[in-house]
């Protein structure tokens, strides 16, 4: 069974880019027959927001993206992974490291200023026949994952091919800080595979967390999920996607008059495609849609393109389902006698809602 995931940080409101991972993960699930879930990465408690995980919610259901099950939250989950964490130590493809973060900054700076990569040197690694340093007194260690020192790391990526990382790329990494509480490499691996994730669609960023996720799945002798890195969308200029390009709440634009299928429909195109079709309705994407077909190079923001596609769907849906939308713009035509004259007209030159409203009053 294909099992597919969406999981966000509630540090901020859910953009247009992670929408799109959303629908793609929700695509392939529900075509498949599958499962589609929903998981909050909410272990940095620093910096996470109520108002950020409602506002996650609120556009899940203002799309129509449904989850199965309870939403999860991985800061309910540290049991589980102190317990897989004791594991690794005990296999011996883990071990604690008392080195200080003076230590730590020190190398850093020696490797930099010899024009090195930082990584740890493996003073506290356990081999056969090196006598570890004495315990030093009032440090408490981390805890870092034997990484191969050999070979190559390499999986089949869905979007990008074949991928292989020399084993240098990845040192000893921490997963589990001194205070006890273990990193996002980490949890996202130990969560993916008790939730048994048979395909991760993600953001291309996440490309270099692969080859330290897969380190810590072979630590446990699991087999890792199927991998799709996406391509970034970018603004028309081939840069960073800005707020004033697009990249704002998913709830702004309810709020300047687009509709969900519309913006949905926009943004499985920002990457996808069947020939030159446009449209898609939903039943059309879950027909259509297959991550291996995603492109391989970034996609640019067209806000010309959400407008034209968002008139589209304002001309084809029913007027009571108008009625309804405009009432979240304080207007309310229930009552309004001529009301389907009046929509049949308006709703032919209206790019957005906001635009229809105008027209009508």
């Amino acid at each position: 069974m294909t099992v597919t995931r969406f999981a966000p940080s509630p540090t901020g409101y859910l953009h247009i880019g992670g929408l799109r991972t959303a629908l793609y993960s929700y695509l392939w699930a529900r075509k498949n027959g599958g499962v589609f879930r929903l998981r909050i990465e909410d272990t940095d408690l620093e910096r996470n927001s109520q108002e950020a995980l409602n506002a996650i919610i609120e556009a899940f259901n203002w799309v129509g993206l449904s989850y199965d099950g309870e939403v999860e939250y991985q800061s309910k989950r540290t049991e589980i992974y102190k317990k897989y964490i004791n594991q690794l130590l005990e296999s011996g493809n883990a071990y604690k490291c008392y080195m200080s973060k003076e230590e730590l900054d020190s190398l850093r700076a020696k490797q930099e200023a010899a024009k090195q990569t930082p990584r740890y040197d493996e003073t506290w690694r356990p081999e056969d026949g090196k006598v570890l340093p004495q315990i030093p007194e009032g440090i408490e260690p981390v805890i870092r994952i034997k990484a191969p020192k050999t070979g190559e790391i390499r999986f089949v990526d869905g979007v990008k091919g074949d991928m292989k990382f020399d084993a240098s790329f990845v040192d000893d990494f921490v997963i589990a800080r001194s205070n006890g509480m273990p990193t996002y490499n980490f949890v996202v691996t130990i969560d993916d595979m008790l939730m048994e994730m048979t395909d991760v669609i993600r953001g291309d960023d996440h490309l270099s967390n692969t080859p330290k996720q897969i380190v810590i799945y072979n630590a446990l002798g699991v087999k890792h999920p199927n991998f799709y890195h996406v391509p970034m969308i970018n603004n028309p200029e081939g840069k960073k996607l800005s707020k004033r390009d697009g990249a704002m709440d998913v709830m702004d634009y309810k709020r300047l008059g687009y509709l969900p299928e519309a913006l949905l429909n926009f943004l499985v195109r920002l990457g996808w495609s069947n020939k030159d079709q446009e449209i898609f309705s939903m039943k059309e994407m879950l027909e259509l849609f297959d991550p291996k077909n995603i492109n391989k190079s970034a996609s640019a923001y067209n806000a010309e393109k959400l407008l034209w596609l968002n008139s589209e769907y304002i001309k084809t849906v029913s007027n009571d389902r108008l009625i309804e939308e405009l009432k979240f713009f304080d207007l309310d035509l229930t009552n309004y006698s001529k009301k389907e004259e009046i929509l049949n007209l308006a709703k032919q030159r209206a790019n957005t809602l906001l635009e229809l409203k105008k027209s009508i009053l």
